[in-house]
C-alpha cells in the first residue's frame, strides 16, 4: 500500500496533479481518499489522506519512481505539504 497525507495549499494545483497523475495510475487500486479523516490517537498530518493498493511493494515502488508519476508528483509537492509511505500488506 501507499499512504499519502496532504496539507493542501493550492487546490487548483492539486487539480492539475490529479489530471497528470491519472495517466500514471494503471495498476493502482485507489482504496480511499478522505478529506476529513477521523484521528483516533496522536496528531495526523494534512487535510487529505489517500490510500492506494498495489500487488506488491515492488510494484508500489516502481509506480512511485516511474517517470510518469514523478512528473505528476512534482505538481502535488508544489501544491501541498505531503508525507508518503509504502506499507507492506500480509503475505
Amino acid at each position: 500500500y501507499v499512504i499519502l497525507t496532504e496539507a493542501i495549499k493550492d487546490p487548483e494545483g492539486m487539480k492539475a496533479y490529479g489530471r497528470a497523475a491519472g495517466a500514471a495510475m494503471g495498476g493502482v487500486n485507489i482504496l480511499a481518499v478522505d478529506t476529513k479523516p477521523t484521528t483516533l490517537e496522536g496528531a495526523w498530518h494534512g487535510d487529505q489522506t489517500v490510500v492506494l493498493e498495489f500487488e506488491s511493494v515492488d510494484a508500489a515502488r516502481a509506480w512511485y519512481e516511474s517517470d510518469a508519476y514523478q512528473a505528476a508528483a512534482k505538481l502535488r509537492q508544489a501544491a501541498a505539504d505531503c508525507n508518503a509511505v509504502i506499507v507492506s500488506g500480509f503475505a
